[in-house]
């Protein structure tokens, strides 16, 4: 099937936190999908960036991603605390209002959404995860997962290694055991990160992850082009090698 040549499109170029100045950009395509159920937040002015991968039938699965980025949003205003358990009460804001609106909705019983979220200062650097979209960092030549994805072959496979092929490819790897929006319960993984001026930060779905290796990943990060070329070459290239997910990518530098 051939896919659909529009990108949804978001930049944030050059804005400041603190004395820091940012580059971001976000790109999302609908891939192989007749819908596109990503969700992602780009807002380089106060340094949050979101990305959310949105499950269900009936669209509920666009309706809870973006629920997820929006209330977000709106949980971590200007003037908001900026710490790990910020973006943690976020997340468990995003949980109750996707779970309230699928009460009241028989067409949304059920959906819920993956997310990953990054909030940037200048002097720190946070992440929070549920599901199996992903945060890595591009570091002096080299490429570090952040995040653990919350999936069945993850826990089962504990000790054998993130990357490891047998991960990568097994056939139960998007059997999710934590959501947004799917209990009422729900506890993000969060923690600090350093992140240093001209580091590079990619935000993703598995539409990407499952598409492409984090060695090409890692080359088209340390390309030196604008984030806005990086971005749109990750989704571009996982749309060529065959991702079969919609395809979403942020990709944030300190300039």
């Amino acid at each position: 099937m051939a896919t659909r040549a529009v990108y949804k499109v978001y930049k944030g170029l050059n804005d400041i936190i603190g004395r820091m100045p940012l580059a971001a950009h976000g790109a999302t395509h609908p891939g192989r999908r007749p819908t596109n159920e990503d969700s992602l937040l780009v807002d380089a002015g106060r340094g949050l960036f979101v990305v959310a991968d949105g499950m269900g039938g009936h669209n509920a699965g666009e309706v809870a991603s973006d629920l997820a980025v929006k209330i977000i949003g709106a949980f971590l205003h200007d003037g908001a605390s900026r710490s790990p358990s910020s973006l943690d009460l976020a997340i468990k804001a995003a949980n109750d209002q996707i779970l309230a609106t699928a009460s009241g909705k028989p067409d949304y019983a059920g959906m819920g959404t993956t997310v990953v979220a990054v909030l940037l200062t200048d002097q720190q650097a946070f992440f929070a995860n549920v599901g199996d979209s992903r945060a890595y960092v591009w570091h002096v030549g080299a490429v570090r997962r952040l995040t653990r994805d919350d999936s069945w072959i993850t826990a089962a496979m504990e000790g054998v290694g993130d990357g490891s092929a047998l991960v990568e490819h097994h056939p139960m790897r998007h059997v999710l055991t934590k959501v947004v929006g799917l209990r009422p319960e729900l506890q993000p993984s969060v923690a600090e990160f350093d992140f240093h001026a001209v580091d590079v930060l990619p935000l993703c779905t598995d539409g990407v992850h499952g598409a492409l290796p984090d060695a090409a990943i890692s080359d088209m990060l340390g390309s030196g082009k604008s984030v806005a070329e990086i971005a749109e070459s990750i989704v571009g290239l996982a749309i060529t090698r065959g991702a079969t997910d919609n395809v979403t990518a942020i990709v944030v530098r300190r300039e």
